[in-house]
């Protein structure tokens, strides 16, 4: 049996952006393959990349699609003491049911551009958690005539919590606004245009100094709070540090409800440098 098109694309990107990440050369894992944010920031100075591939199979919902595979890259850069900015792509390809033609659509998605800031650290012996806030301004980069695009440019706030609940285990609290735009990525979110609030919290605990695993919940509504439109994702991930800068990053995710797919794996790295 030969393997399908749209799998040969999806590992062949894999393959090709692996020498790449691994030439590129302190020390952190990254919160990577969580959607909910962590409230540390790139140093000044330095950089930090991610890349991760998720492969997703799609709800009834948006078919003819049934398939999506986004192969994500950003970068972060230490700007001040407690402030990154960065900026992030997504290359897609999506799947459509036999006999819809073209079969295959692949390129580049929204790119999306952010700040965060980290205006509370968290201090030994205090109840006060860590609090940081992020910005971010989505750039409509992708087609929308292919369905890689919203065509939409989207800005969006984060409200970001953390607190080590042990000297193993940290709680991770996220809360935002999409004030304009919509939420989707290829044919994935919320798609009707204006308001969106998110939401996600993960509990991720370290088993050993190169191992840590995490469980994680997120979501998000219109402003009408009408669930069944919405997007709900259960996800259980981790990260094994293979050396003190460069971690491998994996996760398998459940979705509910129209926003969310059925399910999805993911595979990548982060860097430090």
């Amino acid at each position: 049996m030969s393997t399908p098109r749209f799998l040969r694309h999806s590992v062949r990107s894999l393959v090709l952006s692996l020498p790449i990440l691994l030439l590129i050369s302190s020390s952190a894992l990254g919160q990577q393959p969580f959607v909910t944010d962590d409230t540390d920031t790139t140093p000044r100075g330095h950089f930090h990349f991610e890349f991760m591939n998720e492969f997703d199979l799609l709800p009834g919902t948006d078919f003819p699609n049934i398939r999506q595979n986004e192969a994500d890259f950003a970068f972060a850069y230490g700007l001040f003491k407690r402030v990154e900015v960065g900026v992030e792509a997504p290359l897609l390809t999506l799947v459509k049911a036999p006999g819809e033609l073209p079969r295959t659509v692949s390129g580049i998605g929204d790119t999306n551009l952010s700040v965060k800031y980290n205006f509370l650290k968290h201090r030994e012996k205090s109840h006060v958690p860590a609090l940081a806030l992020a910005f971010n301004l989505e750039l409509p980069t992708g087609d929308v005539n292919r369905e890689l695009g919203s065509g939409l440019a989207d800005f969006y706030v984060n409200g970001i919590l953390q607190e080590p609940l042990t000297s193993r285990t940290t709680f991770r609290l996220n809360g935002g606004i999409l004030f304009s735009g919509n939420q989707t990525t290829g044919v994935e979110g919320i798609k009707s245009r204006g308001t969106v609030f998110t939401g996600s919290g993960s509990f991720v605990r370290e088993f050993s100094s190169r191992l840590q695993l995490g469980i994680e919940l997120s979501g998000a509504v219109e402003k009408n709070f009408e669930l069944g439109k919405g997007q709900l994702e259960g996800m259980f991930g981790g990260n094994y540090l293979l050396r003190r800068n460069l971690s491998l990053d994996f996760g398998v995710v459940a979705g509910r409800f129209t926003a969310s797919p059925r399910f999805g794996a993911k595979l990548g790295v982060s860097i430090d440098w």
